[in-house]
C-alpha cells in the first residue's frame, strides 16, 4: 500500500475527476455544483490525492478542483494534473503546466504527468522542460501515464535531475495485465504505480457480481462490497483514484480504507477478468 508519495503522507487512494466538467474537448458547467461538492467531501474524508488532467473538460476540471480547494490547506494535498502530448514541446509545456496552476489557483503542482507519448513528439525535450517547472518551484515532481516499459525506460533515461515518480495505467480486476511486466518494473525501479479506471467504469457497482463469482465470496464472507473489494485488492500494490460524484457511491468508496484481503484472497485466479 503506498502511504507516501514524494515524500508527502497520502490516502492509499485519491478522487479522479475523469468526466468532471465535461469530456475531452467540450467543457460542461451542469453538474459542477455535485462536483465540487464531491471533491470536498472525499477531502473532508481523509482523501488528499486529487487526480485531474488539463484534457478533462478542457480544463475545466481543473477549474473545479481550485474551487473545490481554496478553502483547505493546500500543503495538505497532493495535486496531480497532466500535460497532453500536442504541449510536449519546452515553451508548450511550460505554458500549459502555468495554465493548468492558472485553472486551480495553486502556486505549485504535487506531480505532473505526460499523460501519454504519441509516435514522433519528443519525450526528452519534454522531460527537460518539466526539469525545468521543478527547479522553478512549479511542479514537486514529475512522472508519465500511459507509458509501457520501453517508453518509462526512455523518460527515466531523458530526467537527469529528477526522478520519474510514478506510471498511472489502466488497471482494475478486469484487466490485471499491468501486473505481469510493469509492476515488477515499478517495483524494482521505485517507480509508484497509480490505478486509473479502478471500477472499470463502474462495471462493479451496477449489480454485477454474478460476473466475477471470486468476489462475490469474498463480499459474502466478508461483509465487504465488491466495490470495496476492488478497490482493496488494488490498494496493496497500486493508488487507485475512482471517480464519483455522488456522495452515497463515495461512502462505498472510502469504505475500502482500513482494512484488508487475506492472503490468499490477493492469490486470485484469472477468471477475475476473463469471467466478465
Amino acid at each position: 500500500m503506498i502511504t507516501r508519495l514524494g515524500g508527502k503522507r497520502i490516502s492509499p487512494l485519491g478522487i479522479g475527476t475523469w468526466h468532471m466538467g465535461g469530456g475531452s474537448i467540450l467543457s460542461d458547467t451542469k453538474n459542477d455544483n455535485a462536483d465540487i461538492a464531491a471533491i470536498r467531501f472525499a477531502i473532508d474524508n481523509g482523501v488528499n490525492v486529487i487526480d485531474t488532467a488539463e484534457m478533462y473538460g478542457h480544463g475545466h476540471a481543473e477549474e473545479l478542483v481550485g474551487r473545490a480547494i481554496k478553502d483547505h490547506d493546500r500543503d495538505g494535498l497532493f495535486i496531480i494534473t497532466k500535460v497532453l502530448p500536442t504541449h510536449l514541446g519546452h515553451n508548450a509545456l511550460k505554458k500549459a503546466a502555468m495554465a493548468s496552476l492558472e485553472r486551480m489557483k495553486c502556486d505549485y503542482i504535487d506531480l505532473y504527468l505526460i499523460h501519454w507519448l504519441t509516435p514522433g513528439a519528443n519525450l526528452e525535450v519534454a522531460v527537460s522542460a518539466m526539469e525545468e517547472l521543478v527547479d522553478e518551484g512549479v511542479v514537486r515532481h514529475i512522472g508519465v501515464s500511459n507509458f509501457d516499459v520501453k517508453e518509462t525506460k526512455r523518460a527515466m533515461a531523458a530526467a537527469k535531475k529528477n526522478r520519474i515518480l510514478a506510471n498511472q495505467v489502466h488497471y482494475n480486476l478486469f484487466d490485471k495485465s499491468p501486473e505481469e511486466e510493469l509492476l515488477p518494473f515499478f517495483k524494482k525501479n521505485k517507480i509508484e504505480f497509480i490505478a486509473y479506471t479502478p471500477l472499470s467504469k463502474g462495471y462493479l457497482g451496477k449489480g454485477n457480481i454474478e460476473d466475477i463469482p471470486e468476489v462475490k465470496e469474498i463480499s459474502e464472507r466478508t461483509g465487504r462490497t465488491p466495490v470495496q473489494i476492488a478497490l482493496n485488492y488494488l490498494m496493496k500494490r497500486a493508488l487507485p483514484i475512482p471517480k464519483s460524484s455522488n456522495k452515497e457511491h463515495l461512502r462505498e468508496i472510502f469504505g475500502a480504507i482500513g482494512w484488508e484481503l487475506g492472503s490468499k484472497d490477493y492469490k486470485s485466479p484469472q477468471s477475475w477478468e476473463e469471467n466478465r
